[in-house]
């Protein structure tokens, strides 16, 4: 198989389905960016396959997801937040990390559907001491939100992932391979969730790399990784990533097109 050209986020929450392949340069190239800058590229042809935030999907009918593989949560995420200096029903305006388009929609879901308010939505740079400075609330995604101490800034932290999962009953997906239909072999796919094994198998050696000698850095992320992460696509992740895509159209905030998924 020649070497496929991979775009991946550098987040750790996306480690456990890159460290195989990081392992194996003859097969994947593989570079790193932003969410969104994945998405750039995979929409301008520039990578094969990219690890894209999910909404992605909607943008192209000829997009296709890797079977069985994806970046979600059943509950609380830990990753993925809403940090607030005012109670909830007092929120007025929200400043967005616009790293990634999913979370970004997903607020905006919750914010409607789950949490009844109408804020204003203002895009920011990821940095949460002047986000909460300076608006209401914030969202923050990634291994900022992870490694926030919303104490040393007296914010409440609100964890979008288990907001979801209360809301629905679902898991979110927040990330999954995509690409175009015909864009990879069967057998990429295969190596693709045998990537996924090993490095759910890999947690320990994950989080040392993250932790860097750091030991309670090391352990928050193995147990971010074992509590927090889940990275399969199964039939309840599609389920909840169809009604995200559904919810989202219905409230304007994404293609009105109800698309069903479609896999590699």
């Amino acid at each position: 198989m020649a070497p496929l050209r991979m775009g991946a986020v550098g987040y750790l929450n996306a480690r456990p389905l890159t460290w195989a392949l990081d392992r194996a340069p003859e097969q994947w190239q593989v570079r790193y960016d932003l969410p969104s800058v994945c998405a750039r590229l995979l929409h301008d042809g520039e990578i094969d396959l990219g690890l894209v935030p999910s909404i992605e999907y909607l943008r192209s009918d000829e997009y296709r997801f890797v079977p069985g593989v994806g970046i979600g949560s059943r509950g609380p995420v830990a990753s993925v937040a809403l940090f607030t200096r005012r109670p909830l029903s007092g929120i007025r305006h929200i400043a967005l990390d616009t790293s990634s388009r999913t979370s970004v929609i997903l607020i905006r879901v919750l914010c409607q559907e789950r949490f009844h308010i109408r804020p204003e939505f203002v895009p920011h740079g990821p940095d949460l001491v002047s986000m909460v400075r300076d608006y209401d609330a914030c969202l923050l995604i990634g291994d900022p939100a992870l490694e926030a101490d919303p104490r040393q800034l007296g914010v409440t932290k609100i964890d979008l992932g288990e907001e979801w999962t209360s809301m629905t009953g679902l898991p979110f997906v927040y990330a999954a391979w995509t690409g175009r239909a015909g864009a990879i072999p069967a057998e990429a796919v295969r190596l693709l969730q045998r990537a996924r094994d090993e490095g759910v198998a890999s947690y320990e050696a994950i989080a040392a790399e993250y932790g860097k000698g750091d030991a309670a850095r090391i352990h928050r992320a193995f147990v971010y990784l074992r509590d927090n992460m889940r990275y399969g696509l199964g039939p309840d992740e599609a389920a909840g990533l169809q009604m995200f895509f559904d919810r989202a159209a219905d409230l304007g905030l994404a293609p009105k097109r109800r698309r069903r998924l479609e896999f590699l």
